[in-house]
């Protein structure tokens, strides 16, 4: 049937449309619970590793013990980071966003790939995917680390075998062993920002692999796709709000709060866009907020900054009296980010890094059942006509 802008029904970002099946994922309607295979992400994030969560989304099951063992030992010989892509990062100027950054680097180490030179085809077998994902999972953290440090003018810190991802991942940025309260924080927060379904950048991955491309291919798309204000960069704009009111250490909870809920009533005033507050699919608050607010009370509380929880009250106090609008995911991550250290332009690079497992999950699950992804338009232009 021919669609027509006069016959068509027009669904503008795909608003309400079911495109396909997945077990990876879903948001619990019930319980308003993000379910990843099945388990609500507070549980996983209370009692799971990032390693443990990134086997499940992977495989469909949590590791056994040896499954775990294995996984650790595969992912912490490939950590390093690849000598010609720190050659490439080198040559990119530091004016250039750290998400272009690792849109780079994900394609150089896809070119570099072995498999990607197989003559059967490139193999994206299963296991071969499955092999480029813990790749990419292991890789990412030392290319995020290594750019914040290069822009800092500070040399490259090689990964340690001898600690897992979240510590090592926090070694390799700042030079330091981690307290336990910032990696537990950091690892939480990898946790929950690790798959969401079919969200704008998984999809854009999804659509890639359904055109039979390869798994770097996929990744790459899909951080382009995350760099986009819409939906990528939530976190960072946070942190620039708080900067905008100002950050004081000396100031009291009482007096943050108060002057962040005039700024928010001015801003509210002005119809000002505000960031890390709404969300498409939750329709009655974040379910992940409150697991990533714990986290980040337990900075609060080891460095000794009641003035961040003051600015973070004052905002969501406000926003919830005037609109009745909750925070996001964001809204607790990009304070915590901030208090471990983090520069603000790495802070979506850091969502790259955790995300990388639940868009190879979905480039996985999209090959088991592939159709290449191509929808309809209707055409709205003028009719057929000659040239005189």
């Amino acid at each position: 049937m021919v669609q027509t802008a006069d016959t068509a029904e027009i669904r503008r970002g795909l608003a309400g449309v079911v495109v396909d099946y997945t077990a990876i994922s879903k948001v619990n309607p019930d319980t308003n619970s993000l379910l990843y295979r099945g388990y609500p992400v507070q549980e996983l994030a209370a009692r799971c590793s990032f390693e443990e969560v990134a086997h499940l989304l992977w495989h469909g099951e949590l590791p056994l013990a040896e499954q775990l063992a294995a996984f650790e030992r595969q992912e912490r010989a490939v950590r390093a980071l690849d000598p010609v892509v720190k050659r490439v990062v080198d040559e990119l100027p530091t004016t250039s966003h750290p998400m272009d950054v690792c849109r780079t680097a994900a394609s150089v180490l896809g070119a570099r790939d072995p498999r990607a030179r197989d003559p059967r085809a490139g193999d994206s077998s299963r296991e071969a995917n499955l092999a480029k994902a813990v790749d990419l999972f292991a890789a990412m953290p030392a290319v995020v680390a290594y750019d914040q440090r290069r822009r800092r003018g500070e040399d490259l810190v090689e990964p340690r075998a001898d600690l897992g991802y979240s510590a090592n991942f926090l070694w390799m940025t700042f030079g330091v062993e981690p307290a336990p309260e910032v990696i537990r924080a950091f690892e939480v927060s990898m946790i929950l920002y690790a798959e969401h379904s079919f969200n704008a950048s998984t999809f854009t991955a999804r659509v890639v692999t359904s055109t039979l491309s390869d798994l770097h291919s996929a990744v790459t798309t899909a951080i382009g796709a995350l760099k986009g204000p819409l939906h990528g960069g939530a976190n960072e704009a946070v942190m620039e709000t708080f900067e905008e009111i100002g950050i004081d250490p000396d100031e009291s909870h009482e007096d943050a709060k108060a002057r962040a809920k005039a700024w928010m009533d001015n801003a509210l005033a002005q119809k000002k866009k505000v960031m890390g507050f709404g969300h498409r699919v939750y329709k009655h608050g974040d379910s992940r907020v409150p697991t990533m607010k714990a986290a980040l009370d337990d900075l609060i509380t080891y460095y000794r900054r009641p003035e961040i929880l003051g600015l973070y009250d004052g905002l969501e106090q406000s926003m919830d009296e005037a609109k009745g609008i909750k925070p996001n995911l964001d809204y607790p991550t990009g304070p915590a980010y901030h208090l471990m250290g983090f520069d603000i332009p790495t802070f979506t690079p850091l969502f790259v890094a955790s995300r990388i497992v639940g868009w190879t999950a979905h480039i996985m699950e999209q090959l088991e059942n592939n159709s290449l992804i191509r929808p309809l338009s209707a055409y709205n232009g003028p009719d057929e006509r000659h040239l005189d």
